[in-house]
């Protein structure tokens, strides 16, 4: 006998072994007790939610001769005949391949004879939309004013191909993706009947990757039963015959992008090649990756949003501490152009590599994104004690040297004590900021008017970014936030480029004067020599 697919063997029979579908039969049963049966249906949704399968029993019902509650009993000859396929008051006709005004013609003779057993005539016009509009044209009419015992029925996937004249004579029913719970639930039943002992984890990765289709669900269930025939269908083995990657995969391949390790990135995206990942997929499911790690990170109890066990929703509450917010949407909206490029592309492995160099290397753009994620670089460096030297902005010109101070004629005014205090306290005060306003400060020289002596603080920038981002009211404002909270005075600040150095005279507070009048006795500071090149 030859071997029956999973989702054939397990077909529902009965409105009651519809699974997802609850809105839709509850209002189909109570037709069949009230009576009230339409004369055409419109069955919407996408694939293998149970379209075909609910236009059967509905067939079934209208035509049973001791229903039950609304359903079709599935032992009178009428229901065993429609349930083999050898019914003649059951016509299914596949519009894909049938969708002339010709073939139309054909059931509108048709419908003129009454049916040779049962009451109804039923008409399963599957992918409806594929008709052609003279078609369609040909079966208004009889859709319109069937005989009183045609009922018609129709099942697409895609309802706004539909005409609207059609859709006005028909009862519309949507029927809507399985949840995931729903088809593990499933799933889970159907291997106790099988004798196939399988994982809860298994069975829910399998009903995930269905996309809310029944059918679906049960054809990579099957497959992967047959690659593992007489064996534990385990979470591994689903990973392994359906071609999908785990997420510690996705976790190496975040954190080697985090890192900025372009050598890294690649080879992990070669390892998952060369297990025979394809590379759309591949795209789209890390995507859907960090699409969760956002989400982890921003709220709280998405447990139904996100659908992952306990454990995964574990690993991912500490994986999203890895990344902030914007760096998150900047790789998603990468790989979410990637996704629609590689569709049309013969080289998605080129771009896809790309792609990763792209994330690691965001000095390579201008966008807003990238500058942020650049400067995220320069804390993580700054915190591990790296050297991060500013980097300059694509389209910038190169900084000018710092101007030179003439040689003074007169002979500068000391600086005030505050400034004084300031000066020394001055990598504490850069300290109590907020990056990334602390890591341009960190560039910043501290000066006074020579000319005035007035406790005025000047911060010089040589770098034209650090300057521009500075010299704005919020970010002046914290800096004599810290002043005070450091060394308890308020002094007025201005921010200036390098330019305007020697115009005003302004001058250093050196440090050497102070730590002079600190312990009272003469200090040499000398410049280390430079180290000879080897």
């Amino acid at each position: 006998m030859s071997y029956t697919a999973l989702y054939r063997k397990f077909r529902p029979s009965a409105f009651e072994d519809v699974k997802g579908q609850d809105h839709i039969v509850t209002t189909l049963k109570n037709q069949m007790k009230a009576g009230r049966i339409g004369h055409a249906y419109l069955f919407c949704g996408t694939r293998g939610t149970g379209k075909t399968t609910v236009a059967k029993i509905l067939a079934k019902a209208v035509n049973c001769e001791h229903p039950v509650d609304g359903s079709p009993c599935n032992a009178c000859p009428s229901c065993q005949a429609i349930q083999a396929g050898r019914s003649t008051n059951v016509i299914e006709i596949d519009a894909a391949s049938n969708n002339g005004v010709d073939n139309i013609r054909e059931i509108r003779e048709e419908v003129s004879y009454r049916p040779t057993q049962g009451r109804y005539k039923v008409y399963i016009i599957d992918e409806v939309h594929m008709l052609s509009t003279g078609a369609f044209n040909a079966l208004l009419k009889t859709l319109e004013e069937p005989p009183e015992y045609v009922i018609f029925i129709l099942a697409t996937t895609e309802a706004n191909k539909i005409p609207v004249t059609i859709l006005s004579r028909c009862q519309r029913y949507d029927f809507r993706r399985i949840t995931i719970d729903t088809i593990s639930a499933r799933l889970k039943d159907l291997m106790e009947r099988e004798g196939v002992e399988a994982e809860e984890k298994a069975l829910r990765y399998v009903a995930r990757k269905a996309d809310g289709s029944m059918r679906d669900a049960l054809s990579l269930l099957d497959q992967c039963i047959a690659f593992y025939m007489g064996e534990t269908l385990t979470y591994d083995k689903v990973l392994d015959v359906l071609g999908t990657v785990d997420t510690e995969e996705f976790s190496r391949l975040l954190r080697n992008i985090m890192a900025s390790n372009v050598a890294g990135s690649i080879r992990q995206l070669e390892k998952l090649t060369a297990a025979g990942k394809e590379m759309g997929q591949l795209v789209s499911d890390f995507t859907w990756y960090m699409r969760n790690l956002l989400l982890v990170k921003t709220s709280e109890d998405l447990e139904d949003v996100l659908d992952v066990s306990g454990e995964t929703l574990q690993r991912l509450r500490e994986e999203s501490a890895m990344a902030d917010e914007e760096t998150l949407m900047r790789y998603i909206r990468v790989f979410s152009e990637l996704s629609g490029q590689l569709r049309y592309s013969a080289q998605k492995r080129v771009l896809t590599e790309i792609a990763l160099i792209r994330l690691c290397r965001p000095q390579m753009e201008t966008g807003l994104d990238s500058v942020l994620e650049r400067v995220r670089q320069l804390e993580e460096k700054i915190e591990k004690g790296l050297p991060a030297a500013a980097a300059q902005p694509a389209g910038y010109p190169e900084p000018e040297e710092p101007a030179k101070e003439p040689v003074q004629e007169q002979v500068l005014k000391a600086a005030p004590e505050d400034l004084k205090e300031i000066r020394a306290k001055w990598k504490i005060i850069v300290g109590r900021t907020m990056p990334p306003l602390k890591i341009y400060l960190q560039s910043a020289v501290p000066r006074y008017d020579g000319n005035t002596g007035e406790a005025k603080l000047f911060l010089m920038f040589s770098d034209k970014t650090a300057h521009m981002y500075v010299n704005r009211p919020e970010k002046i404002q914290e800096i004599r936030r810290a002043i005070r909270e450091t060394a308890g005075r308020d002094v007025e600040i201005e921010i200036l480029p390098p330019q305007t150095a020697g115009g005003r005279h302004l001058a250093e507070i050196p440090l050497e004067e102070m730590i002079r009048e600190a312990v009272h006795m003469p200090v040499e500071v000398e410049d280390l020599p430079e180290e000879e090149e080897e």
